[in-house]
């Protein structure tokens, strides 16, 4: 296949893959307030921020995650307001595939919802990321069992139009260095490409071991990227009369954006 297009034109849905996701494919996912959307909070940590946000935007943000609620936002531009307290910081990479030899893996098997509590477990010894109990309603996850037990997986999580992100890779201590990771990420992106899609995923800068595995398999950076955590103030500051909010009773809803 030719390679995506990696130009970084401010227009690609890769560059806020969030809302991206949100307004397209996981519309379905959509909670909405004023111009934030964001995934229920047992989905997936995401919010969708404007890239230029207003008071507005951060008071509607906090009223959808609550006083002392946690806003998680990739590909941020500027800062949460002073009085939000900052607890995760990290700097990213995005890549995207440009030649991965994706292909079924045998060894795998497919997980779904009466697996979550071993998921769980998994992602507890291994901190792939964030990975809650209906992230795996986001879309396919394959993992590998020995005698009985998950010792691996991966799938998908963040699904803008045309593209899927590889996500929640991980593989038990045990077994590490048997190639796991490596088939699992693999077959994942076999499956997006047989419906016609390109993967992509996002690791930590830092991780710079995971950064090689993924650009030996025919993966390629993209972009760089950020990632942030705060926490709303006990007591965060509400929108004025009139300037809008969520469409319902003054209270966040599910949306199907258009």
């Amino acid at each position: 296949m030719s390679a995506p297009d990696v130009t970084g034109d401010d227009t690609h849905p890769l560059d806020n893959p969030v809302r991206a996701a949100l307004t397209g494919p996981h519309a379905h996912f959509a909670e909405e307030r004023g111009r934030i959307l964001r995934y229920p909070a047992d989905v997936a940590p995401w919010v969708a921020i404007p890239d230029v946000p207003q008071a507005e935007d951060w008071a509607d943000a906090a009223a959808l995650a609550g006083p002392g609620g946690a806003v998680t936002i990739t590909a941020f531009r500027e800062p949460p307001p002073d009085d939000w307290e900052i607890t995760f910081h990290a700097e990213g990479v995005q890549l995207v595939d440009a030649g991965v030899a994706a292909a079924p893996f045998p060894q795998a098997v497919r997980l779904g919802p009466t697996d979550v509590p071993e998921m769980l477990d998994l992602v507890a010894r291994t901190r792939p990321g964030p990975f809650l109990p209906r992230t795996v309603e986001l879309g396919s996850y394959l993992g590998v069992r020995r005698e009985g037990a998950l010792v691996a997986m991966a799938g998908e999580r963040l699904h803008p139009p045309g593209w899927s992100e590889i996500s929640g890779v991980c593989t038990d201590g045990s077994v590490r260095g048997q190639g796991l990771g490596s088939g699992l990420v693999l077959a994942v992106a076999h499956e997006i490409r047989q419906r016609g899609e390109t993967p992509f995923l996002h690791a930590s800068a830092s991780n710079t071991n995971a950064v090689r595995l993924y650009e030996s398999l025919g993966f390629v950076l993209r972009r760089r990227t950020s990632f942030l955590s705060a926490l709303v103030p006990e007591h965060p500051p509400t929108r004025l009369p009139g300037t809008g909010g969520a469409r319902r009773d003054g209270e966040a809803r599910a949306a199907a954006v258009r």
